[in-house]
C-alpha cells in the first residue's frame, strides 16, 4: 500500500525556477538599460539577499525583525576592515588596532569571516531574543538593532562614527550579487522545508500545539535566527563592497523598514514573497522618484513632491495589509501549484517507539491545581495502564482539562504529581513530556493551518528525531490509518470539521506514545463519524498496546468505548471502575447527571462493546 504525498526534490525545483527568473530579470534589465540598468539589477540582486535573510527568520517563525540589519552593518565595517589596503584602512581609522586589517583579503575570504562573525552575534543575541514571541519578539529584535547602531556610531576609531567610511573596494558587480542571490534563494528554500524551518512554522501557527508534539520552540527559533544572521552578515558585506562608501545610518532604521516593506507587501511567508516584494518595491521607488524632482503631466507643471516613495510604499503597503494579508504573492511558492506526485510506502502494522513496555503505568498521584484560591482539582489520584481506554467524565467545570494540562507538563500542579515508570513527569515542560511518552489532542482544535495536512502530522514525526523520509513514511501510514489520506496535500484549515479531529489524532499517533490523551475527540461529530472514530480507537489501543485516556460529554460513546471510567466532580475524584460500575455508583447518578437526568440518560448507556 502506498500514498502519493510531496516530493523532496519540490523545494530544489522551486528554488531553480525562482533562480532562473530572477537572473534572466537582471540580464533583460541590464542588456535594455545599460549601465544604469546595470546599477539598478545589482542592487536589486544584493537587496533580494537581504530580504531573504529577514524572511528566513521572520517568515518562518512570524516574528518581524528589525534587528537583522544590525548583522548587515557590523558584517560591512569588518569586511571593509579586512579587505582594504593598509594605507586606505589608515587614512580612514589611525586608531584602528593593527590586528582588525589591512589584510586585503578577497572577497570569498572575507565573507567566510563576516559569516563567523555574524554567526557569533546571532548566538549571543538569539539567547535572550528567541525566547519571546510575537510583538515582544519583535521589540527585541529593534533593541537589538538599536543598540548595535548606537555602537557603530559611537565606535568612531572603528567607524568614522557618522562619517563617511570611504575606499571600500567595490567587489560586489552585478554578477557577484546575482549569484549571492540565487544562492540565498536555495538556502531560504531549503530551510523552509527542513525539519527546522518545519517545527519553526508549526511553533509559529500553534506554539502550545506545537510543544505537545515535542517541538521545542525555543531551538526552533534559535536556529532560524543563527541562520539568517548568518545571511545577513553576507548581504551587509555584499552591501558595502557596492556601496564602497557608508555610515552606520545606512544600516539603521531607514533601511529596515524599507526591507520589512518588501517582505510584508511580497508575503513573508514565501521565499517568492520576499523576491516579489523586492520586484514592487523597487519598481515603486523607481518610478515615484521620476517625480520627486518636479514633472510636467497633460500639461499640468506638478511640485516637488519630496518623500513621494516613501508615501508610495507606505500606501501599497497599508492596501496589501487591508485586502490581502499573506501578501501579494500569497501562501504559496511560486512552483507549489505544479504536480510533483511521490508515492511512499505505507506501513499497515507499525509498532509504536514507546510501545514495546507492556507493563508501563501513567500514574496520577495526588494531583491539587488552585487558580486564586480556587480548587480545580483536589488530590486525584488513579493509574492510566496500556492497551485500554480509561474514560475519564465530568460535568462542566469538573477539571478534566485542568487534569490533562496538568500530566501534559502545559499547567503544573499545586501539588501532588504525575509518574510514568517510576520517573516524574509533571515537572518537565510539553515538549520533555511528549519525548517521554505521553501525547495528547485539546479540547479546541489546534492544528497547524497554514500547513498541509501532510506537514502536520510530518511535524510529529521530525519532533521525535525521525529524518525527514522516515517521517514522512510515519506521516503516510497515520493519514492512510485515520482515512483522510487523499487530503494530504490540502492545507489543514481547508478540512471539514471532522476530519480536523482525525488529523489532530494521526499528528498524536505519529508521536509513537505510550499514552494518549484525548480531550472531546468526537465532539461536534455526527452518529457514525463517532461510531467510525471509536473502532479506530479501540483498534489502536488493543494493536498498538497505547493506553488512552478519553475525555468527552458523549456517555454512550464513552461507555461503549471504554474498558475502565474514572469520573470527576468539582475537581474531586467520586468514582473509579467499571462502566457498569460507574452506571450504578449514587455519587456519579446524583452529582453528574441528577437524578432525572440519570434515569434517561445514565443507564441507557451500554457496557464495553464494539462501538
Amino acid at each position: 500500500m502506498s500514498l502519493t504525498i510531496q516530493s523532496p526534490f519540490k523545494p530544489l525545483f522551486d528554488a531553480l525556477v525562482l533562480s532562473v527568473l530572477l537572473a534572466g530579470g537582471v540580464a533583460a534589465l541590464a542588456a535594455a538599460i545599460g549601465l544604469p540598468g546595470v546599477r539598478i539589477a545589482t542592487f536589486f540582486a544584493v537587496n533580494v539577499c537581504a530580504v531573504l535573510a529577514f524572511q528566513v527568520f521572520s517568515g518562518n517563525s512570524g516574528i518581524v525583525s528589525f534587528g537583522h540589519t544590525a548583522f548587515m552593518g557590523v558584517a560591512a565595517y569588518v569586511s571593509a576592515w579586512i579587505t582594504m589596503p593598509p594605507n586606505m584602512l589608515t587614512l580612514n581609522l589611525p586608531n584602528l588596532p593593527s590586528w582588525l586589517g589591512g589584510y586585503e583579503l578577497s572577497l570569498p575570504a572575507a565573507l567566510f569571516v563576516v559569516a563567523l562573525v555574524g554567526a557569533t552575534m546571532a548566538l549571543i543575541s538569539g539567547l535572550g531574543i528567541s525566547r519571546l514571541n510575537g510583538a515582544s519578539g519583535a521589540i527585541a529584535t529593534l533593541g537589538f538593532g538599536i543598540i548595535v547602531y548606537s555602537v557603530l556610531a559611537a565606535a568612531v576609531d572603528f567607524t568614522r562614527g557618522n562619517q563617511a567610511f570611504f575606499g571600500v573596494p567595490r567587489y560586489t558587480d552585478v554578477y557577484v550579487a546575482t549569484g549571492a542571490a540565487c544562492l540565498f534563494i536555495l538556502v531560504a528554500r531549503l530551510f523552509r522545508e527542513s525539519r527546522h524551518g518545519l517545527m519553526l512554522r508549526a511553533a509559529r501557527d500553534d506554539e502550545a500545539a506545537a510543544s505537545a508534539l515535542g517541538v521545542w520552540p525555543y531551538k526552533a527559533r534559535l536556529v532560524a535566527w543563527i541562520v539568517s544572521g548568518v545571511m545577513a552578515s553576507i548581504a551587509g558585506a555584499l552591501y558595502g563592497h557596492m556601496l564602497g562608501a557608508f555610515s552606520p545610518r545606512d544600516f539603521y532604521l531607514a533601511t529596515t523598514f524599507g526591507f520589512v516593506a518588501m517582505l510584508i507587501l511580497g508575503g513573508m511567508g514565501t521565499v517568492t514573497g520576499a523576491v516579489g516584494g523586492v520586484v514592487l518595491v523597487m519598481g515603486i521607488r523607481e518610478v515615484l522618484q521620476r517625480f520627486e524632482g518636479g514633472a510636467v503631466i497633460a500639461g499640468i507643471e506638478l511640485p516637488d513632491l519630496f518623500g513621494l516613495q516613501v508615501l508610495g510604499v507606505s500606501l501599497a503597503m497599508l492596501a496589501v495589509l487591508k485586502f490581502r494579508r499573506s501578501g501579494l504573492c500569497g501562501r504559496n511558492e511560486l512552483a507549489s501549484n505544479l504536480p510533483w506526485p511521490a508515492r511512499i510506502p505505507v506501513d499497515p502494522a507499525p509498532a509504536g517507539a514507546h510501545a514495546a513496555d507492556t507493563a508501563a503505568t501513567l500514574q496520577i498521584k495526588d494531583v491539587s491545581k488552585s487558580f486564586s484560591g480556587l480548587v480545580a482539582l483536589d488530590t486525584v489520584t488513579f493509574d492510566v495502564p496500556k492497551g485500554i481506554v480509561t474514560g475519564l467524565i465530568g460535568p462542566n467545570g469538573a477539571g478534566k482539562s485542568t487534569l490533562v494540562n496538568a500530566i501534559g507538563g502545559a499547567s503544573k500542579a499545586t501539588s501532588g504529581g504525575v509518574w510514568l515508570q517510576g520517573a516524574r513527569i509533571d515537572s518537565e515542560p510539553p515538549y520533555r513530556v511528549s519525548a517521554l511518552g505521553v501525547g495528547r489532542t485539546f479540547q479546541n482544535i489546534r492544528l497547524f493551518t497554514e500547513l498541509t495536512v501532510e506537514e502536520n502530522v510530518v511535524v510529529a514525526g521530525l519532533a521525535r528525531g525521525l529524518s525527514m523520509r522516515r517521517a514522512r513514511e510515519v506521516a503516510a501510514r497515520e493519514l492512510s490509518l485515520m482515512g483522510i489520506a487523499e487530503d494530504a496535500a490540502r492545507r489543514a484549515g481547508e478540512l471539514s470539521y471532522g476530519s480536523r479531529r482525525r488529523l489532530e489524532i494521526a499528528r498524536a499517533m505519529a508521536q509513537a506514545p505510550s499514552f494518549l490523551m484525548l480531550d472531546e475527540p468526537a465532539a461536534g461529530m455526527n452518529t457514525a463519524e463517532t461510531t467510525d472514530l471509536g473502532n479506530r480507537l479501540r483498534d489502536i489501543a488493543a494493536t498498538r498496546g497505547i493506553g488512552l485516556l478519553l475525555i468527552d460529554h458523549d456517555l454512550n460513546f464513552v461507555m461503549r468505548l471504554c474498558h475502565r471510567v474514572v469520573v470527576l466532580n468539582r475537581g474531586i475524584l467520586i468514582a473509579d471502575g467499571s462502566p457498569e460500575e460507574v452506571q450504578k455508583d449514587p455519587a456519579v447518578v446524583e452529582s453528574y447527571l441528577g437524578t432525572r437526568a440519570s434515569q434517561a440518560g445514565l443507564h441507557a448507556a451500554q457496557a464495553p462493546q464494539e462501538v
